[in-house]
């Protein structure tokens, strides 16, 4: 009588750890970028551990303390997952600006409206750990200020570089991109779906968005 087949064991962790190790590196940070988006920050890295089947102290080997680890984590996520090619996007002046809005906001959703960009995100700013304030700045500099520049111009208004960006104008910008990072927080916090595609959604909210963004631009220079 034929016997039958038995599990294949798992890989001993003595022949996990023939790896290179950079790879070893990569594939905890990978590991770690689902565990956190899972759990939160609150996650213990014993449980990491166990989930890559290797020891505490190898982990840390490669990570010598869990906030190295969770900085690894937002250089992967938040910052490897920009694009530049965002930023000429917004500025090229041969393309109309609502196109471009389009374009950059499609792209960018494509890469943050993800189960892990969102919740990891979220994750971040109710632990407090600075991670958001760092993000939010880069997000200003490479992208809301050359948008309000280009605005400007499109309309006839003094450039920023002549007239400093008001805060009217921020919260314009941050409505718009806060409306779209909304899209995420529905979907992968609240377990809501969304009705419609996220391409036509930011097609009309970018088309709103610059319906009434006049309103709160500075005054044309008079000659």
């Amino acid at each position: 009588m034929k016997k039958p087949n038995k599990a294949r064991p798992r890989t001993p962790i003595r022949e996990q750890q023939r790896l290179d190790p950079s790879e070893r590196e990569g594939i905890i940070a990978r590991e770690a970028v689902s565990f956190f988006a899972e759990h939160g920050f609150e996650g213990q890295t014993r449980e990491l551990a166990r989930r890559l089947r290797i020891t505490q102290p190898l982990l840390y080997r490669y990570f010598p303390s869990k906030d190295a680890l969770i900085e690894r984590v937002y250089q992967e996520v938040f910052v490897e997952r920009w694009k530049p090619s965002w930023e000429k996007i917004i500025t090229d002046r041969s393309v109309p600006l609502k196109a471009r809005l389009i374009q950059f906001y499609r792209e960018y959703a494509a890469v943050i409206l993800t189960y892990e960009w969102i919740r990891l995100f979220m994750f971040a700013g109710l632990k407090d750990l600075g991670l958001n304030a760092r993000y939010l700045k880069m997000l200003r500099e490479r992208a809301f200020e050359r948008l309000i520049e280009e605005i400007r111009f499109e309309y006839g208004r003094p450039s920023t570089r002549d007239l400093p960006i008001t805060v009217l104008e921020i919260e314009m910008v941050w409505g718009l991109h806060a409306a779209i990072f909304y899209l995420g927080v529905r979907k992968f916090i609240y377990s809501m779906p969304l009705e419609t595609d996220v391409n036509s959604i930011i097609d009309a909210k970018v088309a709103t968005f610059l319906g009434g963004i006049r309103a709160v631009l500075p005054a044309k220079e008079t000659a």
